[in-house]
């Protein structure tokens, strides 16, 4: 007879006899799937549950109930276990098979992914949004509740729309799809991971018989055809920075030379309550890669040597790497300070191009959760621009592309387009199968048409806003009132150790070396030379972010500290241990009388030994 065979592979039918034993099924099963352990292998009559088919070992097909033409579920595990059997006793009459209950929901397959603190945070609260008694429908007393009053889910389409926000956050997204998963799933059913992360590249390995792509494919292994729309929701909602300084210096380096700067952000992710469940990026420090400028803006020399240097050092400091900034600034030409607003309405906001390396450093970037079976979904990775506004004047505006974006770059779909609003599809090749890509919009007369994105469809598809903005009251983590100067800026200004001691050399006390010595720039100048070692360079960042003077001690009687000192003094500044200058004579050397500690905090007094 023949049986039907439903796994996560597919449909198939296996030919058995029905006086044979359940494990001669088991097996074929096992050499038709290519399961590695035969003894994982599960069977039931319902889509969920099973029983292991070694704890049946000595019944027969028959005696099971099974039929000819009978469609079982068959679920097994990727990698070989140890299992003991179950034995059934003797003289006992043979079960059917049963379908299993689940009395409670099972972790995630990836529970044991690290995600951001904010995302475990965030997880813990219910997001339902506070209402008062409306006094003019509620006709309950103080202590009761009406559908006009009780709170709303985070993911409420009126609340959104009337507060104005365009996508909701990843976590009240998360909450919206995990309870329709519940309801139709029902509370017996196996967890399985609501988040999924799409995918256009052709299944690799496929078991359905034919030659591996290119040589043959199948509606299995081929990815299925993209709808793009509207992506409804955004894992940042806001970026903030911390200080408008940031800024500042960032585009000072156009109004000097009239060039285009790029920059990545480095910073933290907090809660933001404006938008429920929402979270926001808080950028503390700007760092400038190795670039160079162009005609039409700039070209990146990635990946940079420094990178891993500099993700060290803003892990010290509790930061990670939140996204990229860049400018696109023309000045008008009118000498009253107004640029070009190049990117409008009529226009566009990020050009074909841009969408492509955003997704790329999206992808590389990925958002870690516990939500999705591979661990990772989206990303919190923010592309901000700086250019001018309708009004002429210099803003910043910060974007994400959607999860189908970032899926097509990785596929090899799309490509930027000459019309900086336009991104184009790319065609099937031997080498690279494309699906087919489809947009809706409404027509003039408001009905939902769907085309063809052959060959090209506008960029508007693939972006998210995200809003942005400064604190009302500035806490920066880096507190330096002297600027020290910026990476690879050789044309403004070089970093070198007599800048460092231009910072650091006319200091007279621990609270004012302290002040000095809280800048991101300075901190990745200093762990660039290797000089201090890694002990003393954790002294050093948690100096710089904390404050605390009880560091100031151990760090500068550091043998790291005192080689800085030194060969600081050979570019003829060199600061005593909270500040001061070191008498240098004409011949270079330090004179014999060395800079004396002076400290509030502490009574000891100790002196440079070069």
């Amino acid at each position: 007879m023949l049986v039907r065979i439903r796994s996560k592979e597919g449909q198939n039918r296996i030919e058995v006899d029905p006086k044979d034993d359940i494990l001669v099924l088991r097996d074929k099963i096992a050499t038709l799937i290519k399961i590695p352990d035969p003894t994982t292998i599960k069977m039931s009559n319902e889509p969920t549950g099973g029983l292991l088919l070694t704890s049946l070992a000595g019944q027969s097909i028959e005696q099971l109930g099974i039929r000819h033409g009978d469609l079982l579920f068959v679920t097994y595990s990727d990698t070989p276990t140890v299992r003991t059997p179950s034995i059934v006793a003797a003289g006992k009459q043979p079960e059917k098979l049963p379908s299993i209950e689940f009395k409670s929901k099972e972790l995630p397959m990836a529970s044991n992914v690290k995600q951001d603190t904010v995302d475990d945070i965030l997880e813990k609260q219910d997001g339902l949004i506070k209402r008062g008694r409306d006094p003019k429908f509620c006709k309950h007393t103080v202590n009761g509740m009406c559908d006009y009053c009780m709170p709303l889910e985070p993911y409420d389409i009126n609340y959104l729309a009337e507060n104005r926000i365009k996508h909701m956050s990843f976590h009240a997204y998360l909450r919206k799809i995990h309870k329709e998963y519940n309801k139709t799933a029902g509370a017996n059913t196996k967890f399985i991971p609501p988040l999924e992360e799409p995918d256009y590249r052709v299944k690799e390995n496929c078991l359905n018989g034919h030659a591996p792509w290119p040589e043959g494919i199948c509606t299995k292994c081929q990815p299925s055809a993209v709808t793009l729309q509207q992506q409804q929701f955004r894992t940042v909602d806001h970026v903030e920075f911390s200080t408008s300084d940031l800024i500042n210096n960032f585009i000072n380096f156009w109004r000097s030379s009239g060039n285009q700067r790029f920059g990545y952000l480095y910073g933290r992710y907090e809660s933001y309550p404006d938008v429920p469940l929402g979270i926001k990026a808080v950028v503390e420090a700007i760092y400038e890669p190795p670039q160079e400028n162009q005609i039409d803006g700039l070209s990146l020399i990635l990946p940079w040597n420094e990178e891993e240097s500099v993700d060290e050092t803003a892990a010290i400091c509790g930061l990670v790497k939140v996204g990229i900034i860049y400018t696109d600034l023309l000045d008008d030409g009118t000498a009253q300070s107004k640029v070009v607003c190049k990117r409008h309405i009529d226009s566009y906001f990020l050009s074909s191009q841009e969408c492509c390396f955003s997704a790329a450093m999206q992808n590389k970037n990925p958002n870690l959760t516990k939500w999705s079976a591979t661990g990772k979904f989206a990303s919190k990775f923010v592309t901000c621009v700086v250019t001018g506004n309708e009004n002429g004047d210099i803003d910043v505006n910060a974007y994400q592309v959607s999860n189908n974006c970032a899926a097509m770059v990785t596929a090899d779909i799309i490509e930027p387009s000459v019309e900086p609003n336009v991104m184009r599809v790319k065609e099937s090749t031997s080498e690279r199968y494309v699906p087919e890509v489809f947009y809706k919009y409404k027509n003039k007369y408001g009905v939902n048409v769907q085309e063809s994105a052959k060959p090209c469809f506008p960029v508007e598809y693939l972006l998210l806003n995200v809003t942005h903005g400064f604190p009302s009251n500035p806490t920066p983590l880096f507190i330096s009132s002297k600027t020290f100067p910026i990476e690879n800026r050789p044309e403004l200004e070089v970093q070198d150790f007599k800048a460092l001691g231009a910072i650091l050399g006319n200091e007279k006390n621990s609270d004012s070396l302290i002040k000095y010595l809280s800048d991101f720039h300075l901190l990745t100048f200093i762990k660039s030379t290797g000089i201090l070692d890694k002990h003393d360079f954790q002294i050093l960042g948690r100096l710089a972010v904390t404050h605390a003077p009880d560091d100031v001690l151990p760090l500068v009687q550091s043998s790291g500290w005192q080689t800085l000192m030194t060969i600081m003094q050979d570019a003829s500044v060199l600061p005593n241990q909270v500040g001061g200058k070191i008498p240098v004579n004409e011949s270079g050397s330090a004179s014999a009388s060395g800079g004396q500690w002076s400290c509030r905090h502490c009574t000891c007094l100790f002196f440079f030994r070069l």
